[in-house]
């Protein structure tokens, strides 16, 4: 699927789809939010929720390897490497 096609589709199925096809490869919190890094099919997908809630607020997705630094920057190597 396309980022295009993607960014098409309803929430619900957008949520669907990462479960199916997305690789989940990171977490972090921002403010009051808790947000999941996915890897899709050549985009990335990252879901918002309320801290402590299920409910995903919105979905931002990005291709850009500049979306990824605040996540690159929570990596820690093992020592010796």
């Amino acid at each position: 699927m396309t980022i295009t096609a993607f960014k098409a589709l309803h929430q619900r199925r957008q949520l669907d789809h990462l479960a199916r096809h997305g690789t989940r490869l990171a977490e972090r919190a921002e403010d009051s939010f808790d947000l999941a890094l996915y890897a899709v099919e050549g985009f990335y997908a990252e879901t918002w929720r309320s801290r402590g809630e299920e409910a995903v607020l919105f979905i931002h997705v990005f291709q850009k390897p500049a979306g990824l630094g605040e996540y690159l920057a929570r990596v820690q190597l093992p020592s010796g490497l």
